[in-house]
């Protein structure tokens, strides 16, 4: 099987201190896979690692046939500034970038894929909505349909079903397993281990450093969940970086 991501030896972390040390670990092309550890175990920090934002203290991120023009990212809602005088078609729109600059016009065929996204996710009538008066689920389905748009070969999902209703998470994980069903890469970080067992194939169990990487009912069993704890609260390093309450 081809591979999508390769973390070769990857440290990553802030002011020359690491949230993610040594990992060694494959992302296969097409696999449904699921970061998951206790708090503060670098599960955010790895992404922003993968999409660049964060460059390596030590080793790399390699990729196989895949660029990162290649993948889409979805931060978690709390990094996205609401106050923002956007509607949820503005929003929307913005997966176009890429496409079109962020300063080109739309046309019509635009605008239809743009209708598109926005009822696939349940959103026709709210197009003019300002995202500062969503709900929680509401606008999670907004940056769905944003990533709809930039039509990736790999997702980075940054808990994706934090904080929003049951209805709204069985519908975007119907997203998630349709984009996987199309032949596409994507790893979710999660916090909620029923929902990682329920739908996700393979998890990588992180505790800073890797713990274990594999088939689901493999590696989320009670010994590697409670040595990520062990390794976690382990750690001397200051709380940002250690699993207190950090990336």
């Amino acid at each position: 099987m081809s591979i999508a991501v390769a973390f070769q030896d990857l440290t990553l972390g802030y002011n020359r201190l690491a949230a993610v040390r040594g990992l060694r670990a494959e992302i296969a092309e097409g696999s449904l896979t699921a970061v998951f550890g206790p708090n503060g175990s670098g599960k955010s920090t790895l992404l922003k690692g993968v999409m660049g934002t964060l460059d390596p203290i030590g080793g790399q991120v390699a990729f196989g046939s895949l660029k990162r023009e290649d993948i889409a990212y979805l931060p978690q809602q709390s990094d996205i500034d609401r106050t923002f005088p956007l509607s949820v078609v503005d929003l929307v729109a913005t997966g176009l970038w890429r496409e079109v600059g962020a300063f080109a016009g739309i046309d019509k065929d635009h605008r239809e894929r743009i209708d598109t996204a926005i009822a696939a996710v349940g959103l026709t009538g709210l197009e003019q909505r300002p995202i500062g008066s969503l709900s929680g689920g509401q606008m999670q389905r907004t940056l769905f349909a944003r990533l709809m748009l930039q039509d990736a070969q790999m997702f980075l999902l940054d808990e994706p079903f934090t904080a929003i209703d049951a209805r709204t998470t069985a519908d975007l994980i119907g997203i998630v397993q349709r984009w996987h069903g199309e032949g596409r890469t994507i790893v979710a970080v999660l916090h909620d281990q029923e929902t990682v067992k329920a739908h996700f194939p393979e998890t990588l169990l992180l505790a800073r450093e890797l713990v274990a990487h594999g088939p689901t009912e493999k590696v989320l069993t009670a010994e590697n969940q409670f040595r990520a704890r062990q390794m976690c609260e382990a750690c001397d390093g200051p709380p940002h970086v250690c699993g207190r309450g950090g990336p």
